[in-house]
């Protein structure tokens, strides 16, 4: 049978039309419920397979390193040992990449399948990583092959016109590791950095043990320092062609947040931005691999989804108010919290708001979500926090959901000074968190795991 090319048009453009038109938008709160349940938050996720599916959901993302194993991967894998990482990279199926530094010793870092690397890996960034030490480990990696930190010191010492102390070493392999173009076989190194343990033995402050070593000069342990455990290697070589990294990156969007918008592309920081994933994702939808329409309220018509997700996302659109309200605690980083990224953040009135004090997805800051909506941001440390409620059965599930990471080990111990501009001892919120098991010091409320 034969059809005229237009009429086939027509026919597509207005089964489209019909497919948007079939669910009606729904609100913000009902994406803050769905976003956390797409990406597994919360799921029974178990071991090195859980965290592999998690990897290949994330692949690409960029989060704290600071929060990637405290808060991101055992909000999504059951009991979760960095066992599991390891094991995943040491066999070769995860690699791991920086993005740039943070304040201190933390980093944007980002997990990759093996496999999609090429694909996914982000632009490299040689700003900080351009001397004649960082060019000889580039040299020496560029032979191939993964090398100990000793073995690497003993080949890059014959490139250079003096052989590196270990800490010179050491920076030098960071500054390539957050510019994108070095990695290893470990979060060993990584998680060391994290706590801050020293990362070299300085040779002048070394005493000798016996009189019988008075006057010999201490020498390096061969193992390396703890920031530079494990093997060293060049990252995959990027894909140079632009059109499959754009797929690459369309097709992470959708499986990442299921609901692609605006904001979300945006917070990802893509190269292109919203305009170059529009393309492709408008493309997704010619072929029926993507749906455009009007799904959540207030963020436009421009947004995209699989069906599946589109169909799972009207799930969660009633509350099922008999129940207790359920709290999620997450770093404000995480893909998974869609405030300041695929939503904006909340308006907020009182005396909070006219002192300042504005959220954001920084590092080291949590929110706390309930039934989807943002109940509690709190700032790196705990020192301030904002709350977007005054129903004490919401306060009252926020800060037990917020003690209970904190006793879990997730978060350290939290200080609380002021809640929405004022001294938290005195507020609503204050009572909550004395109630969840926060103790009242001079300077305010404090929980130690």
């Amino acid at each position: 049978e034969w059809c005229d090319a237009e009429v086939l048009r027509l026919l597509r453009r207005r089964s489209l039309a019909a497919l948007r038109k079939e669910a009606e938008p729904v609100d913000a709160a009902t994406l803050g419920r769905f976003l956390p349940a797409w990406q597994s938050v919360g799921s029974a996720l178990r071991g090195a397979d859980g965290v592999l599916r998690v990897v290949e959901q994330l692949g690409g993302a960029a989060v704290p390193a600071s929060a990637l194993e405290s808060l991101v991967l055992p909000a999504r894998v059951a009991a979760y040992s960095p066992a599991w990482l390891d094991e995943l990279t040491a066999a070769g199926e995860v690699v791991w990449s920086g993005h740039g530094t943070l304040p201190g010793s933390d980093g944007w870092v980002s997990l990759h399948l093996a496999d999609a690397a090429h694909l996914t890996l982000p632009d490299v960034d040689l700003a900080d990583a351009e001397g004649p030490l960082h060019a000889a480990v580039l040299s020496t990696l560029d032979g191939g092959g993964a090398y100990f930190f000793r073995q690497l010191s003993d080949a890059v010492s014959v490139l250079v016109e003096t052989p590196p102390e270990d800490a010179t070493l050491t920076a030098a392999l960071w500054d390539l590791v957050w510019a994108g173009l070095v990695t290893n076989d470990t979060l060993a190194p990584l998680r060391s950095l994290l706590t801050g343990r020293p990362t070299h033995r300085s040779r002048q402050s070394a005493r000798p043990r016996s009189r019988y070593a008075r006057g010999r000069p201490a020498m390096p342990s061969r193992t390396g320092p703890p920031a530079a455990a494990g093997r060293w290697s060049l990252l995959p070589d990027r894909d140079t062609d632009t059109t499959r990294r754009a797929h690459a990156a369309a097709e992470g969007l959708l499986d990442r947040h299921g609901i692609v918008t605006r904001g979300a592309v945006q917070a990802e920081r893509l190269p292109g931005g919203f305009a170059a994933a529009y393309r492709v994702l408008s493309a997704f939808e010619d072929t029926g691999r993507a749906r455009r329409g009007y799904f959540i309220a207030g963020l436009g018509a421009a947004q995209f989804g699989t069906p599946g997700a589109v169909d799972r996302l009207r799930t969660f659109a009633q509350v099922d108010e008999a129940r207790p309200a359920s709290a999620l605690v997450l770093a404000a980083t995480d893909p998974a919290n869609p405030y300041g990224a695929a939503l904006p953040w909340p308006e907020r009135g009182g005396a909070g708001a006219a002192a300042g004090h504005r959220p954001g997805r920084k590092a080291g800051a949590l929110v706390v979500l309930i039934d989807g909506d943002l109940a509690l941001y709190v700032e790196r440390g705990g020192r301030t926090l904002l709350s977007w409620t005054d129903d004490a059965d919401r306060l009252r599930a926020a800060a037990d959901a917020l003690a209970l990471s904190v006793r879990e080990g997730a978060l350290g111990a939290l200080r609380v000074e002021r809640a929405d501009g004022e001294q938290v001892t005195t507020t609503p919120l204050g009572e909550a968190l004395t109630a969840a098991g926060f103790h009242v010091t001079p300077r305010g409320l404090r929980l130690r795991s």
